[in-house]
């Protein structure tokens, strides 16, 4: 995401940026990531970032067809963002499921 981020940066033609909004998006997603791992939230923040990360592509698609901005690598980084993604999705979904499941299992036990 921070490679597609910054090949979005080089690409505009005032190199204007809000750099301050996605460091903090990234500082959140990096938090929820290693800090959070193993708690509902950190999935729930995993979750998010891997639906954006998998709807770049989405966004970034004219037509079902991706347009020519940047290149072999910008097209790559696409494909990779979004595999990683949807990657990041599953296994997100797959753990809420597993943890809200077993908090049920161990309350219906008491």
């Amino acid at each position: 995401m921070i490679t597609h981020l910054t090949q979005d940066v080089m690409h505009q033609p005032d190199l204007t940026n809000r750099i301050p909004i996605p460091v903090v998006v990234f500082a959140v997603w990096l938090y929820g990531t290693l800090m959070l791992s193993d708690r509902i939230w950190g999935y729930v923040i995993m979750l998010f970032g891997g639906l954006i990360g998998a709807g770049m592509i989405i966004i970034r698609s004219r037509g079902g067809v991706i347009s020519n901005s940047g290149g072999f690598f910008f097209v790559w980084t696409l494909f990779a963002l979004s595999t990683t993604g949807w990657f990041t999705m599953i296994l997100s979904a797959r753990e809420i499921w597993t943890t809200l499941r077993s908090r049920r299992t161990t309350a219906s036990d008491r």
